[in-house]
């Protein structure tokens, strides 16, 4: 009867053992899932804040009266096209979404360029550009997971 006792407490123990390692795991497992999901999340947001802010802080750091803002196409993409003279020769820099990237390119009025030649700024998703209203521009970036967030940035210079 005593070696059939033990072999019942060792039989529980192994088993009491077993449930709480398979519980440490599925929660484990779970917890990993989550931490993902936020990580992605946070990856989403990150991308489409950073974008709106730098073409909000873009537009900001050129809205001067002898600079241009206004919305174009740049090599067959929508484009905010920032434009001012330096030393009497005129510049364009374009801000564009090419393939799921935020570019941006800095060239001389009258030399052409193709889109690629960018430089890529951020990874983004769906960037749409509109002009609402003379100088009042909205501009919307979706993330990967169809999440859309906009900012509407008025040009000051073009009421002075």
């Amino acid at each position: 009867m005593r070696t059939s006792r033990h072999s019942m407490d060792f039989l529980f123990a192994i088993a009491l053992f077993f449930v709480f390692a398979s519980t440490s795991l599925i929660v484990l497992l779970l917890a990993a899932n989550i931490y993902r999901h936020n990580v992605q999340q946070s990856s989403n947001a990150f991308e489409q804040n950073t974008s709106l802010s730098y073409i909000t802080e873009k537009i900001r750091q050129n809205d001067a009266s002898d600079t241009t803002i206004h919305l174009t196409t740049f090599d067959g993409y929508d484009a905010l096209a920032i434009s001012k003279s330096y030393n009497e020769i005129g510049y364009t820099t374009y801000i564009y979404e090419m393939d799921g990237l935020l570019k941006e390119i800095f060239i001389q009025d009258g030399i052409s360029a193709e889109a690629q030649a960018g430089t890529t700024i951020l990874k983004i998703s769906n960037l749409e550009m509109k002009e609402l209203d003379e100088g009042l521009f909205r501009f919307t970036c979706e993330s990967a997971d169809k999440i859309q967030d906009s900012v509407i940035v008025h040009v000051q210079s073009m009421n002075q």
